[in-house]
């Protein structure tokens, strides 16, 4: 069983994707929260799998309290907008994964229990959204770490850096889908991340991948 506190101002839309969670067999919301503050307290006290955290929200917005619990439970940020100015702050505060609002129900789903699984969820347009971020604003390197990876982790940090699946870069580079699994416990190892989200942070602070590339 999958435990999930849902956190979102919105009475209606938290009431929706309550139903929604507990009407699956393994899936069940073990709190609710109105504002940043609660959230933070409800995780706390229930020790979830998986928080759905809006991201604006009274007293604290989602990013603090996502960087408050981000060592308690698996964070999947939903808000209203792909372009929401706050998904890279709220990935770098160390959520798993960013998802809209209307996303389609069944993938609202999946995307819980693959946060869940300890996998990061991150779809083509939170990659974008990033390469935009980092366009505006320098590298800050600021990750330890990358003197130790090798030419062909970096390689397939790159490519996880552009969006691609485990699959993808295997194709990509030629190699066995387990190898690309090694080398990507090596990285997360090597660079201290806890998941795929944070990969793709560490390439582009690191100034492995530019924005233009």
């Amino acid at each position: 069983m999958i435990r999930v506190v849902v956190a979102d101002d919105q009475a209606l839309l938290r009431g929706s994707f309550t139903v929604l969670v507990d009407s699956e067999p393994d899936l069940e919301v073990v709190g609710e929260a109105a504002t940043g503050v609660e959230a933070v307290a409800v995780v706390l006290e229930q020790r979830p799998d998986v928080v759905l955290m809006d991201v604006r929200m009274p007293e604290m917005d989602g990013i603090e309290a996502t960087r408050r619990i981000k060592d308690v439970a698996r964070v999947l940020v939903v808000t209203m907008f792909d372009l929401d100015a706050y998904v890279y702050d709220a990935l770098r505060a160390g959520a798993s994964g960013f998802l809209l609002k209307d996303t389609p129900p069944a993938e609202l789903l999946a995307a819980i229990r693959v946060v869940a699984s300890g996998e990061a969820l991150l779809a083509p347009t939170v990659t974008r959204r990033l390469i935009e971020e980092f366009a505006r604003t320098p590298a800050q390197p600021r990750l330890k770490g990358l003197d130790g990876v090798t030419e062909r982790e970096r390689e397939v940090l790159v490519l996880i850096a552009r969006g691609l699946s485990n699959g993808e870069i295997a194709a990509e580079l030629q190699l066995s889908l387990a190898t690309v699994k090694t080398h990507i416990t090596r990285l997360l190892a090597k660079l201290e991340a806890r998941d795929r989200a944070q990969l793709v942070i560490a390439a582009y602070e690191s100034g492995l991948v530019s924005a233009a590339g």
